[in-house]
């Protein structure tokens, strides 16, 4: 997910005069509402086999947005647990192994020991300890053998199954869902289409809480602090929606290019964001608004 800002111009310094709002004095600036806009991913890729949205729709968090074709995934499931169902025969095979060679070194061991203890009264030959000596070797060799073989089953049934839980997972991502509320400002493909892996489906834009970024210039700036409140003014609508000023940016910055005037061009001015709630929707994405700020209110 990420955050995306749409904005068509900002209008950098206040207006060069002050109204009274509400009884007070109070700095107008202006600038177009912003929001969240997040590209929505398909994070498996293929046909689309549905797609249910379409530009401008309005959609909740969570909603079913499009599915994408899986034959091919399920395929690959159904060979990988055949896969499982092989490795789990081989490993009772080398479990049994396993079991056979580790009483066959106990046997042999507790043989050798006692023609070792029957060698010290000459009961037993040399030849004959030697010869057990040997069998006691390979015994451990099969034993240890049985033992790798084993282990080698394990790492397999592993690998597989970190396959399997990785087809489940693009099986499950198939289904595409809205990472958010908002609207559906454009979508890249069609149903019937194939589309990439990590490739863009559509792009929400959240519209419930937007923001206005304003500029203040450096002798303003002592005036204002977070929290403080601010009316938000929507060219052609009569009524004023109230914000809240939720950042203040903390470093100066030169007054962009747009404004023409050496003077202005050379003064610093803080970059402020205004979030307003805008439940009802009356706020669009790029709409012009001027805000109205009370210094030191």
């Amino acid at each position: 997910m990420r955050k995306k800002h749409l904005i068509i111009f900002t209008l950098i310094t206040p207006l060069l005069f002050s109204c009274n709002f509400g009884g007070n004095s109070s700095e107008i600036y202006t600038g177009v509402v912003e929001g969240t806009v997040v590209r929505v991913p398909a994070l498996t890729g293929g046909k689309i086999n549905s797609l249910l949205i379409d530009t401008g729709d309005q959609v909740t968090k969570g909603q079913l947005l499009a599915t994408i074709d899986t034959l091919e995934l399920s395929y690959q499931q159904q060979n990988l647990q055949a896969m499982l169902l092989e490795i789990d025969n081989q490993r009772q095979i080398a479990t049994t192994n396993l079991g056979r060679s580790k009483k066959e070194l106990a046997y042999i061991t507790e043989k050798y020991q006692r023609f070792e203890d029957l060698l010290k009264t000459q009961s037993v030959t040399q030849q004959a300890v030697d010869d057990l000596k040997n069998q006691l070797q390979n015994a451990e060799a099969a034993y240890q053998t049985a033992r790798q073989q084993l282990g080698s089953i394990d790492a397999k049934r592993m690998q597989i199954e970190a396959q399997l839980q990785s087809i489940h997972k693009k099986i499950a991502d198939a289904t595409i869902t809205a990472p958010l509320g908002g609207v559906i400002t454009e979508k890249f493909y069609e149903a019937g289409e194939a589309i990439p892996p990590l490739g863009s489906l559509a792009e929400i834009i959240d519209l419930k809480n937007v923001w206005v970024k304003i500029y203040i210039s450096e002798k303003k700036l002592p005036l204002i602090k977070t929290g403080q409140e601010a009316q938000i003014h929507p060219d052609g609508i009569s009524e004023y929606l109230t914000g809240t000023i939720g950042w203040i940016n903390s470093r100066a910055e030169f007054t962009p290019k747009t404004i023409l005037t050496d003077e202005t061009r050379t003064s610093l001015v803080y970059a402020v964001k205004v979030y307003i709630t805008n439940e009802d929707g009356v706020l669009k994405e790029g709409m012009p608004v001027t805000v109205h700020l009370n210094p030191g209110n």
